[in-house]
């Protein structure tokens, strides 16, 4: 039996791809911990904030497709 990842997901009256939603996710979670990242103060060890967000995008992203997304 072989799993058939969907081409796209309903939302109300649109269709949008999978990536879509996994970007969405990870951008909101990667907002989270630069929040949680600035108000602890552990923000001054990053040498550039904005390219460290884009890393923390990227993970984030990276993790809910793997952990959440069906393969």
């Amino acid at each position: 039996m072989q799993l058939e990842v969907p081409s796209a997901v309903s939302l109300g009256l649109f269709f949008v791809p999978p990536i879509f939603i996994d970007i969405a996710v990870g951008l909101l979670l990667a907002w989270l911990v630069a929040r949680i990242l600035n108000r602890t103060g552990l923000s001054r060890f990053f040498w550039h904030t904005p390219l460290a967000f884009l890393g923390l995008v990227i993970l984030m992203s990276s993790l809910f497709g793997i952990l959440v997304l069906p393969p």
